[in-house]
């Protein structure tokens, strides 16, 4: 349901590979799931990471999709003030912040950009069009209609179109760059767009 899921997973983890060390520590935001730890864990086997997600059942998922590869991850359950202190060598948050509201989201920024090295990578994507009247409405009919083209019952997406709209925090995406400045990141940079969502690379 995500445009290019996989392609997101390949180009975060190059982006990281820029400035991140042979051994870097990466701190992974929302990993719950555990399907962008194992992508990144595959694609550079020397690296170690720290997963925080609030959901134990989805902690409990990355541990059986992690397998083997599990022994270079530690997961937490929690917010991201309950993450380790670092200092991390890079970053990542992805399909996470569109759940956070505009103050905590600045918070969980912050307590981010706090725990990296100077200069370290860190990748967002998530939820994040225009916020003009009529622009929520034709963004999110334009995900309901790719995911349907992608298999998905129509009626499902009816109702998951309704839910997204009505509880999720979407802000717009120059709104989305310039929390990350307020948190102290620098050198924002759009790297990917797919239909409704769009990803970031910038810099503690």
């Amino acid at each position: 349901m995500v445009p290019g899921y996989a392609d997101l997973q390949r180009m975060a983890a190059v982006l990281l590979a820029e400035r991140a060390p042979d051994d870097a520590r990466v701190l992974i935001l929302g990993a719950g799931g555990g399907l962008e730890l194992k992508a990144f864990a595959e694609a550079r086997p020397c690296w170690s990471f720290d997963g925080v997600d609030p959901s134990s059942e989805m902690l409990d998922l990355a541990r059986r999709i992690l397998g083997g590869l599990s022994s270079r991850v530690q997961l937490h359950h929690g917010l991201i003030d309950g993450a380790p202190e670092g200092l991390f060598d890079a970053a990542t948050c992805i399909l996470t912040l569109h759940f956070i509201g505009r103050q905590d989201r600045l918070h969980t920024l912050r307590e981010v950009r706090r725990r990296l090295k100077p200069g370290a990578p860190f990748v967002v994507a998530h939820f994040s069009f225009p916020q003009r009247p009529g622009d929520q409405d034709l963004w999110l009919r334009r995900y309901a209609a790719f995911a349907v083209a992608s298999g998905i019952e129509s009626s499902a997406m009816e109702n998951a179109r309704a839910g997204i709209g009505a509880r999720l925090a979407i802000l717009a995406p120059e709104d989305d760059e310039g929390l990350l400045r307020e948190a102290g990141f620098s050198g924002i940079s759009l790297f990917y767009m797919g239909f409704a969502f769009r990803g970031w690379v910038s810099y503690a």
